[in-house]
């Protein structure tokens, strides 16, 4: 599934959420990457919205967390072709359902200049 959308700027706290242990290390264990302490955050197209809602109502892998954040739904992704990382979908997220939260190994706005107002493609596979 391909989904299309523009780089918004979040609250900060995916990079507070990305340094606890208990999310990062399983993130770590079942994506085989250490990500990077922050997320990119995709505002979906409205066309691809009802996408991510298929997705999440799917059974899909999850992260065990505590009360604060809750647990995280994920999902493997792959960034304009060609960043592999996941798709995160937080329990507890102060987002709109149509905001996605991408996750890598680097920092994806300094290494491949990406900036709010960014067009991005996810895809994620089936």
């Amino acid at each position: 599934m391909k989904i299309k959308g523009i780089v918004v700027s979040g609250t900060k706290k995916g990079a507070y959420f990305m340094s606890q242990s208990i999310y990062r290390d399983q993130f770590e264990d079942k994506l085989h990457f250490r990500p990077f302490v922050g997320t990119l955050n995709v505002h979906v197209e409205d066309n691809d919205s009802q996408k991510v809602e298929k997705l999440l109502e799917s059974d899909i892998p999850e992260i065990k967390g505590e009360k604060t954040f809750g647990d995280v739904k994920f999902k493997k992704a792959t960034l304009n072709d060609e960043v592999e990382g996941a798709v995160i979908f937080p329990e507890k997220t102060h987002h709109s359902k149509d905001v996605v939260e991408f996750i890598a190994p680097q920092n994806l706005k300094e290494r491949f200049h990406i900036s709010d107002g960014s067009s991005v493609t996810i895809n994620i596979p089936d």
